[in-house]
């Protein structure tokens, strides 16, 4: 999506109702920073408050999302587009925060470990010993938590019976038995357990 052109509707379809931006960011809650950060193109209005925004601009969403206002005829074509649009917007977001994970989780397991093994070979006082080994265990299951909480947020896990895709909650992912990111839960459709495989993407609308 082009927030440039976004940002520049947004300050257009404002100063049509004769609002500026203090006034439209004090009637949806926010800062009027925010509301600049649109129209300047910085950032997009979270999708929380996009229908109360195409409310107030007088626009529909899909006019919101394509930066411009859609005649009748292409309307359907335009909000296919932005629908297929967000669609890989979201699978993109997913896939940085899966590689993130990655990222900082290897480095920060291996230091984690090396403070352990150093804690318990290294000729230190007892007293040193024992805060390398705590201070790396607990190193190991910080990282492990924010890990699981960054899996369970990205994407979905497909159901291996049915093909349901579900994001369950963040105890249910941390206390499922796992290899690597396929987990073994209970699918809340078919209500068979499996082992569930990490997808990025939703199915059309999952029927």
């Amino acid at each position: 999506m082009d927030q440039i052109k976004i940002g520049k509707f947004i300050a257009s379809c404002r100063k049509e109702q004769g609002m500026t931006q203090a006034a439209l960011a004090e009637k949806l809650g926010i800062s009027d920073r925010a509301v600049s950060k649109w129209e300047n193109g910085r950032s997009m209005p979270d999708s929380g408050i996009m229908l109360e925004l195409s409310e107030l601009l007088k626009i529909n969403v899909n006019e919101l999302l394509s930066g411009e206002k859609i005649m009748t005829e292409v309307y359907d074509k335009k909000a296919e587009e932005n629908m297929i649009e967000m669609k890989r917007q979201i699978e993109e977001q997913n896939r940085r925060m899966l590689m993130l994970e990655m990222l900082f989780g290897i480095p920060a397991f291996v230091a984690a470990f090396s403070l352990i093994v150093v804690g318990a070979y290294a000729d230190i006082p007892q007293w040193a010993r024992i805060l390398l080994i705590v201070t790396g265990m607990t190193f190991v299951l910080v990282m492990a938590l924010v890990g699981v909480m960054i899996e369970q947020k990205a994407g979905y896990y497909e159901c291996q019976k049915c093909g349901y895709r579900q994001v369950p909650t963040y105890f249910r992912t941390l206390n499922a038995p796992h290899m690597g990111r396929t987990r073994l839960m209970k699918c809340p459709k078919c209500g068979e357990r499996s082992w569930q495989k990490k997808v990025l993407t939703d199915k059309q609308e999952q029927e």
